[in-house]
């Protein structure tokens, strides 16, 4: 389902103020292998409702840092139960116990920052990637969120050629909360990222 940068740029034209669901089926109809990746954050439940509701089996790639909030992990195991999720977990290599004692977590200026991003994120990221090899990539990257994401738009191309869709990607803090109280849908705000720091940091699995 190869797409060139010049059809990209009219889809997003197009599909600007469509409802995600409406640019959700017209992906999955194209997809031979979609999945949708998530680290339950606030607001994933919309990527996850909508996504399941138009393709209940739909593999779900949680790549989780092992530094998530009690409440996260609470969170996250409501939603698989409630969605009904087809989860796939994948974690670092190394304890985040081993971790700990050996380098903690190391602030951004820290040169062991890079590898400790490359440990709990980027690594299990690529392998979960590798074995499930999709052709389309459904996120919720929304405009605002960091420059890089500014630069993106409901479709773009990884650096590996995959189709991400990201159909809420013009939608405010405002418009999702009124979406997931329609659907009676809770939201969890308590995440942390390790590997971030700051909200506006890009997480280096988009660049």
């Amino acid at each position: 389902m190869a797409f060139t940068q010049e059809q990209i740029t009219k889809l997003n034209i197009q599909f600007k103020g469509i409802p995600p669901e409406e640019i959700i089926s017209w992906a999955i109809k194209r997809a031979g292998d979609p999945v949708v990746t998530t680290n339950f954050r606030p607001y994933e439940v919309a990527i996850l409702n909508a996504v399941v509701e138009g393709k209940k089996d739909i593999s779900v790639i949680w790549c989780d840092t092992g530094y998530n909030t009690p409440n996260t992990y609470k969170h996250a195991d409501d939603l698989i139960q409630r969605l009904q999720l087809n989860i796939h977990l994948y974690v670092p290599k190394q304890t985040t116990a081993y971790r700990d004692t050996i380098m903690g977590i190391p602030q951004i200026d820290d040169p062991r920052h890079v590898e400790f991003t490359e440990q709990v994120k980027l690594e299990p990221f690529r392998r979960a990637m590798d074995a499930h090899k999709p052709d389309v990539w459904f996120t919720n990257l929304r405009k605002g969120q960091t420059a890089l994401r500014d630069s993106l738009d409901i479709l773009s191309l990884s650096k590996d050629g995959v189709l991400k869709v990201s159909p809420f990607y013009h939608w405010s803090d405002t418009q999702l909360d009124a979406y997931l109280r329609e659907r009676n849908l809770p939201n969890e705000h308590t995440y942390f990222d390790p590997t971030k720091v700051l909200e506006n940091r890009e997480c280096g699995l988009h660049s």
